[in-house]
């Protein structure tokens, strides 16, 4: 899928002696959306924006090692071994032997020659990739990040290069000393690693002007030709991870509320430990009016949190797995007050939502590290669901628009609508990237993922089966008859399955 960004000049940091300006370069092939304002919290903001910056570049696939040299050594050992042999078995067949050696020698001469030719290319090529990841280390990321600017705050949202680690960071204008001209809307921003290794030179001492610049809608107005324009090809797994995302936090989830010592403690098992053998999960043990447990396998070391007491209904143990992720969290550490867990459910995402006074770090995982939110995910089959026709659901949107943000009962109310059906509808432009829910606030907020509405048809479904699998539902052609517990506590289903002129049976069975 690809997607067409043009921008006016370059987002630039400019270091003086008594002030620093951000000034982000936005997308003029969007809607105009810009904001002025002094950072009242800079040091905060430093530290928030560099652990998004850590989401960005996460990448915690399984790397094989490079065993192409040890395999060309093998078989040239194999072919030497096999010759000696040869020669051992029969005495008559040394010409042979010498004969085959001698071209061994030959074919060894020109690999090697090969090789010194090839040399430049290689050591050329080698350099080109250093010089990328140590000069230009945003040309090895494919998306700028996402910045939408609302009535009550600004935020922006990325996603982690292995797909399965969403943040996104939310700055309250309480942050700003002095709020100037805005323009709400979603832009993409232009950012580089350059632009990264400048936010580290932002001080106390010194007054940062963050600025999402909006003299280039006045230059691409004017017809002018000095922006530069880019086009990116994304995966369709990018943009359906994303939708993934959204649909996910929209999911009731058990929340657990900790301090950031407890966060630190994690960190510090994950840090002087390392798993070599499964299973690799945190398991939480949640006990009403008790503190928090969270044992770490396979060493079954116990993180007590006797700061941090679970207020909810009920008992309950969930297991989480990739918590090497968590360690994006540490920088947030010293400046949070505090971290709230959401738990969808054992092997499921879960978010950590960092309070940091005036602005919220969400870091969203997926069940585990190899799970990517793209390809096993279907939450948005979770989310909640209802018939709304068309021209419901486009003035639930208008309504949406008016405010930006707003509670789904407080929509339902004010449009005189069943909260069922906001909640369907919302739902609806959730997974089609035009809205989000937000954690920290439990509201609906606008957002526009896109320029152009997104081709739903190829990013709904990962694959063909998962698309026939949803046609058989939309087609009633799914029935259960029958549903039984038995002794030992698993539920069987027993149904048919219409397909074509044929009722297939369908017996199903999962533990409780």
């Amino acid at each position: 899928m690809q997607f067409d960004y043009a921008y006016f000049g370059n987002t630039a940091v400019d270091h003086r002696a008594d002030r620093t300006a951000l000034s982000f370069a936005p997308d003029l092939k969007r809607q105009p959306t810009f904001f002025t304002g002094k950072l009242r919290h800079s040091l905060a903001f430093r530290e928030a924006i560099s652990a998004l910056h850590d989401v960005v570049i996460s990448d915690l696939r399984f790397q094989p090692r490079d065993k192409s040299e040890y395999k060309a050594w093998a078989a040239q050992r194999e072919l030497e071994e096999w010759g000696v042999l040869q020669a051992e078995i029969g005495g008559q067949k040394q010409a042979v032997v010498a004969r085959m050696l001698e071209l061994q020698q030959q074919i060894q001469t020109l690999d090697q020659r090969q090789y010194e030719r090839r040399a430049p290319f290689y050591r050329a090529r080698q350099k080109y990739f250093n010089y990328l990841y140590e000069r230009d280390r945003d040309a090895w990321f494919v998306l700028d990040p996402v910045i939408t600017v609302h009535p009550d705050e600004l935020f922006f949202e990325c996603f982690s290069q292995d797909e399965s680690s969403y943040g996104r960071l939310g700055v309250d204008y309480e942050v700003f000393e002095d709020v100037g001209d805005y323009a709400c809307g979603t832009t993409n921003i232009d950012y580089s690693q350059a632009l990264y290794d400048e936010f580290q030179k932002i001080r106390s001492y010194r007054t940062t002007e963050f600025t999402v610049d909006p003299s280039g809608f006045e230059v691409a107005t004017e017809g002018e030709e000095r922006y530069r324009e880019l086009k990116i090809d994304l995966p369709d797994s990018w943009v359906r991870g994303f939708l993934q995302v959204n649909s996910a936090m929209s999911l009731d989830a058990t929340r657990v509320d900790l301090h950031p010592l407890d966060i630190h403690n994690f960190c510090f098992v994950l840090r002087r430990h390392k798993a070599k053998t499964s299973p690799r999960s945190m398991r939480y043990h949640l006990d009403p009016g008790k503190p928090v447990r969270v044992v770490f396998e396979p060493w079954n070391i116990e993180v007590a949190c006797p700061r941090s007491i679970y207020e909810g209904p009920e008992a309950t143990e969930i297991r989480v797995w990739g918590r090497r992720r968590l360690l994006i969290l540490e920088r947030l550490i010293p400046i949070a007050k505090q971290f709230s867990v959401y738990l969808l459910g054992t092997g499921m995402p879960s978010f950590y939502v960092a309070d940091l006074g005036n602005m919220w770090f969400t870091l969203g995982l997926s069940g585990w590290t190899a799970n990517d939110w793209s390809t096993a995910g279907n939450f948005d089959l979770m989310a909640p669901r209802a018939e709304v026709d068309s021209f419901t659901r486009e003035r639930i949107f208008h309504a949406l628009h008016e405010s930006w943000y707003e509670h789904p009962d407080a929509l339902a109310a004010r449009l005189q609508l069943d909260p069922a059906v906001v909640l369907g509808a919302l739902g609806l432009y959730t997974q089609a990237g035009r809205a989000i829910f937000d954690l920290n606030k439990q509201v609906y907020r606008l957002r526009e993922l896109s320029r152009d509405p997104l081709p739903m048809d190829t990013l709904r479904f990962a694959n063909e089966r998962e698309q026939s699998a949803y046609r058989f539902l939309e087609q009633n052609a799914v029935r259960c008859d029958r549903r039984e517990v038995d002794t030992g506590g698993r539920l069987h289903l027993h149904g048919t399955v219409a397909h074509g002129k044929k009722a297939h049976p369908l017996h199903l069975i999962r533990a409780c």
